[in-house]
């Protein structure tokens, strides 16, 4: 990937944001006021109009046509929502969010193997580093959040392997095109599949409240800015490193949950969140070791 230091920079802060963007979803999701997989639904038909506006404005690469790549990762975000949202209401916030976030693993490990990514030891203790801050944030709640804890968590452990194989999929679409049209094809080939999905399930469609409509709409901005920016971030960086840095998703999440639900951060998760951050700065660093290198 041959990319300047000075994009390398960029990429990083456009994740960084859009990780943190990102982790006001599990909290949207919880005040959307519909099922799991319908406020997935609303989350694409919002962010529609949005992704349309900003890959056919004057001047931008248009919306041309979706290659196999782009509905590969419509299809594995579609499996990720609807388990992930299921997640989110069955167990903690927190919980939730960082089972889910175990994706580096199965993208390291992936990377390496196939695509020749092979990671340095800085970035392997990094990795290590967080798993251990994701395996404490989970441990360490105080096992009363949620309607099914168990359940919950086994969904949101499954949705590492959906989400990782978005990340490959979004990483190969965009080396025949832009972030916005990729993230477009995504949602718009994923979003029938969310609503099927909801039907089947008998789940509610419609909220009841202004409120639950202003968070699916909230839902829909924050899929275009956080999906956008991570998909504009893997055109740039390796996708085991984004893999890490998008670790900082649980770590919002999980001060969001304990802010508006209550979910108290005990100092086990709290610990867990400093040792992801800290993974975080790690491999970066390593990835300008290697670079340098």
């Amino acid at each position: 990937m041959d990319v300047s230091p000075a994009d390398r920079r960029l990429a990083l802060i456009v994740l960084l944001g859009a990780a943190v963007v990102l982790g006001l979803a599990p909290i949207l999701v919880r005040l959307g006021e519909v099922g799991p997989a319908a406020a997935g639904m609303w989350r694409f038909a919002f962010s529609l109009p949005l992704l349309l506006i900003l890959t056919a404005r004057p001047g931008a690469e248009g919306v041309g046509r979706p290659s196999k790549w782009m509905a590969l990762a419509g299809l594995f975000f579609v499996l990720d929502l609807g388990f992930w949202h299921y997640g989110i209401v069955m167990t903690s916030v927190a919980n939730a969010t960082t089972l889910c976030n175990l994706t580096p693993v199965v993208v390291t490990a992936f990377a390496w193997v196939v695509w020749g990514e092979r990671p340095s030891r800085m970035f392997l203790v990094a990795l290590a580093l967080a798993m251990a801050g994701a395996f404490a944030m989970a441990a360490g709640a105080d096992g009363g959040q949620g309607s099914n804890p168990l359940l919950g968590d086994l969904f949101s452990l499954s949705v590492a392997l959906w989400y990782a194989g978005y990340f490959l999929a979004v990483q190969a679409a965009r080396r025949t095109a832009g972030a916005m049209r990729v993230t477009l094809w995504a949602t718009g080939l994923g979003l029938p599949l969310l609503l099927g999905a909801a039907v089947l399930l008998k789940e509610d469609l419609t909220p009841e409240t202004a409120g639950g409509w202003a968070a699916l709409a909230g839902l829909g901005v924050m899929h275009v800015v956080g999906q956008g920016g991570v998909a504009w971030a893997l055109g740039r960086l390796p996708a085991s490193v984004t893999a890490v840095t998008i670790l900082v998703q649980p770590v919002v999440a999980a001060i969001l949950g304990w802010i508006l639900f209550a979910e108290a951060l005990t100092p086990v998760q709290a610990l867990g969140g400093a040792l992801v951050l800290g993974a975080v700065v790690l491999a970066q660093r390593s990835r300008t070791r290697t670079a340098t290198a």
